[in-house]
């Protein structure tokens, strides 16, 4: 038995890697990979990594890139949604592209944008990009976003999902030492069976999750 696991508070857990100065553990419940708190970085640590990151809504490419997440979301709701962006970020591109598209936006970001006021409301849609990886209480908080859905409501995730166990000590995406815990195609299932929700994989690293009418 290893660490109690981040996503499904299970205790069935065993050491899957180690790398980067820190440790990975495997659930056998929700089959998510997590980094135990020990190697989690301070909010001024991690906030200072944030920072580097450097966006423009300007950016064609980055737009693009984008609405790779946001399309789908389109497919999906009606023209009066109201949406949030959770996790946009120090620029807040993506709830501005909804919002050229007519949509009521909202957004949250820990470090960028800590409106509490956010989770006192509902959402027809909540986008998370490149976010949930980053959760040091992943079952907290997509919890708390799954219950911030209206009924028939849309969660559109961008993650990278975990690769083959040979191809995990060198995949890239795991060198970020702020991403704590990454999630398989397995931990999605999981969840969505939990919450009694439609699951989608739009492509190899965008998950949608629909919540029952």
């Amino acid at each position: 038995m290893g660490n109690i696991c981040s996503l499904c508070h299970s205790g069935e857990t065993s050491l899957y890697h180690e790398g980067e100065s820190r440790e990975y553990f495997l659930c056998s419940i929700c089959h998510v990979v997590f980094v135990p708190k020990t190697f989690f970085h301070s909010d001024l640590i991690e906030k200072e990594m944030y920072d580097k990151h450097q966006n423009s809504i300007d950016d064609l490419v980055y737009q693009k890139y984008l609405k790779r997440l946001m399309d789908p979301v389109l497919d999906r709701v009606h023209s009066r949604a109201c949406g949030l962006d959770f996790g946009c970020g120090p620029g807040p591109a993506l709830s501005l592209l909804f919002e050229k598209c007519g949509f009521e936006m909202d957004i949250y970001d820990v470090f960028y944008a800590p409106d509490s006021g956010i989770f006192q409301k509902k959402y027809d849609f909540i986008t998370a990009s490149e976010v949930v990886e980053h959760f040091h209480d992943p079952k907290m908080e997509l919890d708390r976003l799954f219950n911030l859905l209206n009924p028939g409501g849309v969660l559109a995730i961008k993650t990278q999902m975990v690769p083959a166990d040979e191809d995990f000590p060198q995949w890239y995406y795991k060198r970020d030492t702020t991403h704590v815990c990454l999630f398989s195609k397995k931990s999605f299932e999981f969840l969505a069976v939990r919450w009694g929700a439609k699951l989608e994989f739009i492509d190899s690293d965008i998950v949608i999750i629909t919540k029952s009418s």
